[in-house]
């Protein structure tokens, strides 16, 4: 078992992984590092169980593994597992999901 798949956020913690930016164009053209945008779509990789409110009632995740997301460009904490980077985000920190 991947370390990945051992790791389980808390309450209301998500485990995304970036979408990869794109190295060449629609017309086969490859681009340099330096011409390529910050990717901020992201695929949940895992999700904690919800946090409670001021009275102890779960507040459902918005977000289940698979989802495809949008993720602020910055924040979250990058983890490493087996040479992949991740990011650990909150769900209330997730812009949106994209439906495909």
């Amino acid at each position: 078992m991947s370390a990945v798949k051992r790791f389980i956020p808390l309450l209301d913690r998500v485990l995304v992984q970036r979408v990869k930016a794109e190295t060449k164009t629609a017309s086969g053209i490859f681009l340099p590092d330096a011409a390529k945008s910050a990717v901020n779509h992201a695929t949940v990789i895992a999700a904690g169980p919800g946090r409670l409110d001021k009275t102890g009632n779960k507040i459902p995740m918005s977000v289940t593994v698979g989802d495809k997301v949008v993720i602020p460009e910055y924040g979250g904490m990058t983890l490493k597992f087996d040479e992949e980077d991740y990011q650990v985000f909150r769900d209330e920190d997730i812009v949106g999901k994209l439906n495909e």
